[in-house]
């Protein structure tokens, strides 16, 4: 029983541990994007983003076998696609919207995540499990100051990005029953690629100093390790459970502002960031206490 405890203890650290890592990091992802000359439009990021993990990840897990063999081929393709839809149209809302507003928007997900579980798994969510979404959706908000301004078209490429990433972190639950972390982010990374080729390729852009060639390799190795943390995580976590723990990502990306870009300090950071934080730690109390989801 002393065994069992411990483990269940452990399942229950490991899925936030993960989750908080790839959350790190992609922020710095998204420091890496935010200096990026403005030549560099959403197809451009994409297609670095994209071709270069792939890259990445076959020249180092693809030497001895075929990379691209896995279990449920067609979930995987299909998990590709969600997931880029969702990488595509945040970028786009950040470009349309003030970051706050499109942030806002798309950090509806873990909500949307657990609609998804429901009419995918048939999951039940409890009380305190709601409330935790709904409080971090609420942190976020606050941090953001509840701005919400721009066109209804950017607004909507925020929702439309909130609710495939909802779906995304969702169907990761099935893949990673059969299916590693990198064989999983490796269909993410092809299938991203080919769908933002057409359009990088009718007006490439090369980086064009050593500067703007580091920066590029920052957002290849930092989402390559963010989403593969992620993808790890998603083991011992529910879709809408890890959705949660990755909204932490907007308190390490507005601190990163703070400390590196000059933002101002405000009490709607702290507030919401407090938010977030107890909300999080509220929902790892609640899992502490059940059998880990595998």
């Amino acid at each position: 029983m002393e065994t069992d405890g411990k483990l269940k203890l452990e399942a229950a650290l490991a899925g936030p541990l993960f989750m908080l890592s790839a959350a790190m990091l992609f922020t710095a992802l998204n420091l890496f994007v935010k200096l990026l000359g403005p030549q560099f439009n959403v197809w451009h990021i994409g297609f670095y983003r994209f071709f270069g993990g792939m890259v990445v990840l076959l020249a180092v897990f693809g030497r001895r076998k075929n990379p691209y063999r896995g279990q449920n081929i067609r979930l995987l393709i299909i998990r590709g696609c969600t997931g880029s839809i969702a990488f595509i149209s945040i970028i786009t809302a950040i470009r349309l919207l003030p970051v706050s507003t499109a942030l806002v928007i798309f950090y509806s997900f873990p909500a949307f995540a657990a609609i998804a579980s429901f009419l995918i798994y048939g999951e039940r969510i409890g009380k305190l499990e709601t409330a935790c979404i709904l409080l971090v959706m609420v942190g976020v908000a606050i941090l953001f100051d509840f701005e919400l301004s721009g066109g209804v078209f950017g607004q909507a490429i925020a929702l439309v990005g909130g609710v495939f990433a909802g779906i995304t972190v969702t169907l990761i639950r099935s893949l990673r029953e059969n299916n590693g972390p990198v064989i999983i982010y490796l269909y993410f990374c092809t299938m991203g690629a080919l769908v933002t080729l057409p359009m990088f390729a009718l007006d490439p852009v090369l980086p064009a100093n050593p500067v703007e060639g580091l920066m590029i390799l920052g957002i290849i190795f930092s989402s390559v390790l963010a989403q593969l943390l992620m993808n790890q995580g998603f083991f011992y976590c529910r879709g809408w459970e890890g959705g949660v723990f990755m909204s932490s990502e907007v308190i390490f990306t507005a601190a990163v502002g703070i400390v590196f870009l000059g933002d101002p300090t405000t009490i709607q950071f702290w507030s919401g960031g407090l938010l977030i934080l107890v909300s999080i730690a509220a929902l790892n109390r609640l899992k502490a206490g059940q059998q880990p989801t595998i």
